[in-house]
């Protein structure tokens, strides 16, 4: 793993807001509550939890990196779905009331990894938009919201050996690419590929393992900026 840190309250505004730093990628999560939910759940009295992911001209190599527009391209929409799907995993959306939490997640930095690093950070910005949404609802806490603590790692497979939170290099070189979100220590999503072939249930099984270690110790990271 490489070095995991959550700087919380980092933009004052929000309900909710981390500074997520995975090695040299970094990705600022608000979140953001409002009583505008989306008409699938209108008139439920059920709450929802989306999620908005973006690049900054800056963040990456190469030049400057366009700035999204009103449509986005195919693979930001892929991961903010990602991202609003593990988070809606935490949360017992029915005890929300009609409310919905954006949870918007801009990469500062890219160097691998930045949708686990939204994952992670978004869930701690979740957490403390949950704490401003309980003192308005006068309940006891984000825990009467919360499901559980969801966080996520890539793995890959990089020279015949397994790599937890793979940078951009080792990403690169990677034959196997996976990402793995939990809640707890159940699973929510495994996207895995096999790059430049294909990888047996062995190396799988491999892969999960290093996933759930390096998970466990996102996860301690997280309650560590939340005083849990």
């Amino acid at each position: 793993m490489r070095k995991v840190t959550f700087e919380r309250h980092y933009i004052k505004h929000p309900a909710g807001s981390c500074l997520a730093s995975f090695g040299d990628t970094k990705v600022i999560c608000t979140a953001s509550i409002s009583t505008d939910v989306p008409p699938h759940v209108r008139g439920s009295g059920k709450g929802w939890i989306t999620a908005e992911y973006a690049m900054l001209p800056g963040s990456t190599g190469g030049g400057r990196k366009r700035r999204d527009g009103a449509s986005k391209d195919g693979r930001s929409t892929e991961i903010q779905r990602l991202i609003g799907r593990a988070l809606r995993a935490a949360v017992d959306l029915g005890k929300l009331g009609e409310v919905a939490i954006t949870i918007d997640c801009d990469v500062l930095q890219a160097d691998g990894g930045t949708r686990t690093t939204a994952i992670s950070g978004g869930w701690v910005a979740l957490y403390d938009a949950l704490r401003v949404l309980a003192q308005q609802q006068d309940k006891p806490g984000p825990e009467a919201y919360l499901l559980g603590q969801v966080a996520a790692v890539s793995v890959g497979i990089v020279n015949g050996e397994v790599i937890c939170d793979l940078d951009y290099a080792n990403d690169f070189a990677a034959t196997v690419d996976m990402n793995v979100v939990m809640r707890d220590q159940a699973l929510v999503e495994v996207q895995g590929t096999g790059e430049e072939g294909v990888f047996s249930r062995d190396q799988l099984n491999r892969l999960l393992d290093a996933a759930e270690t390096g998970i466990a110790g996102i996860q301690r990271f997280q309650r560590a900026a939340l005083g849990l």
